[in-house]
């Protein structure tokens, strides 16, 4: 089963001598930000609504539990995504682009323009607006 994290800040620290993050990783950086810039209880709403727009796409992604649990957000990631990878799998990409079309909608290009600054998502290849997807 997958781990249980909470808070996400708990182990997004580097990839045990691969050359690539794993997909859990790299989400944990996402949710951090997201948390950061935008509170907990709306990353958690973006994130659920991402991965159930994404889910028809990549049904992998019916597999990302969030809930809150006392005071804090707890996710439950998909199986798949504990090893390291050198290019992000396709439902965290897909989960990315759905973000990222719901954080243009609702902030503009601020949030997006942050996140796209971010050297790990950026290596592992994660586009965020919709029109780079292409």
């Amino acid at each position: 089963m997958p781990p249980m994290r909470t808070p996400a800040r708990d182990n997004v620290g580097g990839d045990e001598g691969g050359s690539g993050h794993s997909p859990a990783v790299l989400f944990a950086i996402v949710w951090d930000l997201l948390s950061e810039m935008l509170g907990t209880a709306a990353a958690a709403a973006i994130v659920r609504r991402a991965a159930g727009r994404g889910a028809a796409e990549s049904p992998e992604l019916v597999d990302l539990a969030i809930v809150r649990a006392d005071l804090e957000y707890q996710y439950t990631l998909p199986h798949g995504w504990s090893q390291a990878v050198e290019r992000a799998p396709i439902a965290l990409r897909v989960l990315v682009v759905e973000i990222g079309r719901l954080l243009v909608e609702l902030t503009g290009t601020v949030v997006v323009r942050r996140l796209e600054q971010v050297p790990e998502l950026r290596a592992a290849g994660l586009i965020w607006r919709v029109e780079e997807a292409n």
